[in-house]
């Protein structure tokens, strides 16, 4: 783990919860593709009102990056990557994008946690992600929806 931020607060939670001394260190992330998103959505996901987050499987695959799975331990950050604190993926459900329900947007957290904000913000945050691949999205694209629960803060 290059970030020292996060590797500190892996390293105490690891003194405070040793049944995880085995696990692999964890990915270090921040949500969003903006600062003051990022920023906030750490806060939210700190003080427990996110609890889920929404990536498009297309992004994720042009990323190469993996399908979250239950279990996997991550170290949130702030846009600055200060390590805030640390969650564990307690869900994970693959669903097109207009199957999401007012109950997913709760979950997520954000904004006035409607059906509505979430339906605008994600559409504008996918249709960006996806540009610098040359794609756009669409109403059945796949989204991973994972659930998640704040283990440890300093």
């Amino acid at each position: 783990m290059e970030n020292a931020s996060a590797r500190n607060l892996w390293g105490d939670f690891l003194d405070a919860h040793l049944e995880f001394a085995s696990q692999d260190a964890p990915k270090v992330i921040h949500f969003c593709d903006n600062e003051q998103d990022a920023n906030t959505c750490a806060d939210l996901v700190c003080k427990e009102t996110k609890r889920a987050t929404s990536h498009s499987l297309k992004g994720l695959q042009l990323r190469n990056e993996n399908i979250p799975r239950i279990g996997d331990f991550y170290v949130v950050t702030d846009w600055d990557g200060n390590a805030k604190c640390i969650i564990r993926t307690t869900g994970v459900k693959l669903l097109p994008y207009f199957s999401i329900r007012e109950e997913h947007a709760r979950l997520e957290g954000e904004g006035d946690k409607s059906l509505e904000h979430w339906k605008k913000t994600h559409w504008d945050y996918y249709t960006r992600e996806l540009a610098k691949f040359g794609t756009t999205p669409k109403e059945s694209m796949i989204i991973v929806f994972e659930q998640f629960e704040m283990l440890y803060k300093k």
